[in-house]
């Protein structure tokens, strides 16, 4: 069963995801509401709980980061190694997939004129 989370934990949450994601990115807050479009005093305010997020700033945050919105409320967000492999995986089962995709397509699906 999930934790129920209260509000103030999620912001939290955001807060602490949001520096970490940060600095992993070398960031500083000016340079992060610069790229975003917001103002830097707000990003200091979400840093320090003080203010909360619309999804459209959680999206423009997430983009500047380079990671998905989700991973901004996880209670223990991957490091860039995970993800790295999460990713490598994730293509390695899509190549695959297209790959027998493609047989399945060669060996029962009629194309045109080709076959009866």
């Amino acid at each position: 069963m999930a934790k129920h989370f209260r509000g103030g934990e999620i912001r939290e949450i955001f807060s602490r995801n949001l520096k970490l994601f940060r600095g992993r990115k070398g960031l500083s807050q000016f340079a992060l509401s610069n790229k975003a479009g917001i103002a830097h005093n707000f990003v200091n305010d979400i840093e320090n709980q003080k203010k909360w997020v619309s999804p459209e700033t959680i999206s423009k945050l997430a983009a500047v980061l380079d990671v998905e919105p989700y991973q901004l409320f996880m209670t223990n967000p991957l490091d860039g190694k995970q993800t790295k492999r999460i990713h490598l995986y994730l293509d390695e089962l899509n190549n695959r997939f297209n790959e027998v995709m493609g047989e399945i397509k060669t060996t029962y699906l009629f194309v045109g004129d080709d076959k009866p």
